[in-house]
């Protein structure tokens, strides 16, 4: 029997090659370009999605209810639901990689002493235009990160002046080195 408009859903139904064939001639161009639009950064696998969507078709043509929909929409929502299928599938590719295959890097020692080294100058030269006092202040605050008012109770400051000595002493380091633009 020749599958047509009229018959061929009742071939798939019979199990028929015919009815998956004309299904594969009439709307394989529809279901390849919704499976192409979502797999596009995947190519090679767009022919076993498609393969996998006529199949579904096949195997659940039962599922299809003609006073719902055309059967290109039920088509179409088997095709959108089998490209996301691979999509996921795809992605836990990419993301399991066995523990054996992963390069642990090596953090370098003597980088990070030449760089501790070169941030400790850095902070200095800084810090060299305030006065002693302010400087002991700053390095409490911003490198051991104590509270304000606990590195000027220690350095006997009341809590008011530690805020006046930590804005003078940013405007200060602002005018010699220049405010850095934020991105």
């Amino acid at each position: 029997m020749k599958a047509n408009e009229n018959n061929f859903i009742d071939l798939i139904k019979k199990q028929k090659e015919e009815g998956i064939l004309y299904v594969i001639e009439t709307y394989g161009g529809l279901l390849h370009s919704i499976v192409r639009k979502r797999l596009f950064n995947a190519p090679d696998r767009i022919e076993e999605c498609m393969n996998d969507i006529f199949l579904g078709i096949w195997q659940n043509i039962d599922s299809y209810d003609e006073t719902k929909g055309s059967f290109e929409g039920w088509a179409a929502g088997v095709a959108r639901l089998e490209a996301i299928d691979a999509l996921r599938r795809l992605s836990r590719e990419f993301t399991t990689v066995p523990i054996e295959e992963m390069e642990i890097p090596q953090e370098d020692p003597s980088f990070r002493k030449l760089t501790e080294q070169e941030l400790s100058r850095e902070t200095e030269e800084i810090l060299g235009c305030l006065k002693p006092k302010d400087q002991e202040l700053f390095r409490r605050i911003f490198i051991e990160e104590e509270e304000p008012e606990e590195a000027g109770e220690a350095l006997g400051i009341s809590r008011d002046n530690v805020y006046v000595r930590i804005f003078r002493g940013k405007q200060k380091i602002r005018s010699k080195f220049g405010e850095r633009k934020r991105a």
